[in-house]
């Protein structure tokens, strides 16, 4: 497994939120050849490539276990647009304490930043070079499923019920589920293998909007700009200012929401805002949406010759509801990670995973930790430990239900 992981991390599948094409770079498309070639030469049935980018498998039934209900498995492909995925360079580690370079690059692993740390004196980290992400955020998931596939091929292989895998693209733009095809997946019920510390099971998950603030001012020569001129720059800078300061990812924890701006460009006369809105409540969330909409009313009659006009759009729910339907999901992850000596620990995720959308579609897929850490940027790290339990908590979900 691990040496799956050293592969797939080579391949620069960082995900584009410019793109409207599926998948939204070429690197995804690549590493889902090389999946579905791997997953054929180990024996997998019903290898199939979308055109798309999408990758099904199937993993038969013991002939003792053929009448059960199938158990799917899922992980992403790309890695996030928050850091380049592109030239990564894993090492792996066993940390001794202290602070921890990262190769030449200045960037460190510091518990006064990471207190986790502190608790990782000799365990194995995986960690890169200071200048991409490691792609532990999905690239684990991959191995686990790919070491479960050669795992249960095998002659000598413990008796289990049908399984089936998907690999998705673009998950990390909100985009992982936008071509998934729940017929030839094949499962009712799932888990994604795409979350972090290895004891937790995620069975909540944030409701999701994009919200994109484009600012039309009016750009005059400053010499003359007196009543004339709307800056469109200083309107944007007005529309951050008025978001909660406390409600940002920085200040809030556990189940409380957030806006998360994102992302900022333009000149006088037009401006781009981008920001993420997030809140496991249903009602919390809609009304984050319509404060926003608000804001852009008030701004508009501020500044009448500007039209900061919003679009908001939703990108996932909360897989609470639906998980709650088929709580043996969550019983046996409890179980089995019981079984490699942890004590589980039930969460809510503060993200989204492909999960979500397929609990939406109605197949429950609550959430299972790799063991990767920091996501979504150049201190990202996996402990070797926690990925070994991560596959045998999977194992024993495939074996055991």
């Amino acid at each position: 497994m691990l040496s799956r992981f050293l592969t797939y991390v080579a391949f620069d599948t960082q995900s584009s939120e410019g793109s409207t094409a599926l998948p939204s770079t070429p690197g995804q498309t690549i590493l889902a050849k090389h999946l579905a070639q791997e997953l054929t030469d180990l024996g997998a049935h019903d290898v199939y490539l979308s055109p798309d980018a999408y990758v099904y498998a199937t993993i038969p039934a013991s002939p003792d276990r053929a009448h059960e209900p199938a158990l799917g498995f899922l992980a992403h492909m790309d890695t996030s647009p928050d850091a380049s995925g592109a030239h990564v360079k894993p090492t792996r580690v066993t940390y001794t304490g202290g602070i921890l370079p990262l190769g030449t690059s200045g960037r460190v692993l510091d518990p006064a930043v990471f207190p986790e740390l502190n608790r990782l004196i000799g365990k194995d980290l995986i960690v890169t070079d200071g200048t991409t992400l490691l792609g532990a955020d999905d690239k684990i998931g991959l191995a686990i499923c790919v070491s479960l596939a050669e795992t249960l091929l095998k002659g000598d292989a413990p008796s289990h019920p049908e399984i089936r895998l998907c690999f998705t693209p673009d998950e990390e733009i909100g985009e992982g589920t936008r071509g998934f095809d729940p017929v030839r997946f094949g499962a009712k019920r799932a888990y994604t293998i795409d979350g972090g510390d290895v004891a937790e099971v995620e069975n909540a998950n944030f409701n999701a909007a994009h919200a994109v603030f484009d600012v039309t001012g009016v750009s005059v020569h400053p010499g003359t700009a007196k009543s004339v001129m709307v800056n469109a720059l200083k309107v944007a800078g007005e529309i951050l200012t008025a978001l909660p300061a406390d409600e940002a990812p920085e200040h809030t924890e556990g189940r409380e929401g957030f806006f998360h701006p994102t992302h900022i460009e333009g000149t006088v006369g037009h401006a781009r805002l981008e920001l993420l809105v997030r809140d496991h409540d249903a009602a919390r969330f809609a009304a984050r949406k319509e404060f926003l909409t608000a804001l852009a009313s008030r701004i508009s009659a501020r500044y009448p010759t500007a039209t900061p006009t919003p679009t908001i759009e939703d990108q996932y729910f909360n897989m609470e509801e639906g998980i709650a339907k088929c709580p043996s999901l969550i019983d046996n992850a409890v179980a089995a990670i019981r079984a490699v000596g942890l004590e589980p620990k039930i969460v809510p995720i503060r993200g989204g995973t492909d999960g979500a959308a397929l609990t939406r579609m109605g197949i429950p897929c609550p959430n299972l930790g790799t063991g990767g850490r920091n996501y979504h940027g150049e201190c990202e790290y996996a402990i070797v430990e926690e990925m070994q339990q991560a596959f045998q908590i999977v194992l024993h979900l495939a074996v055991n239900g």
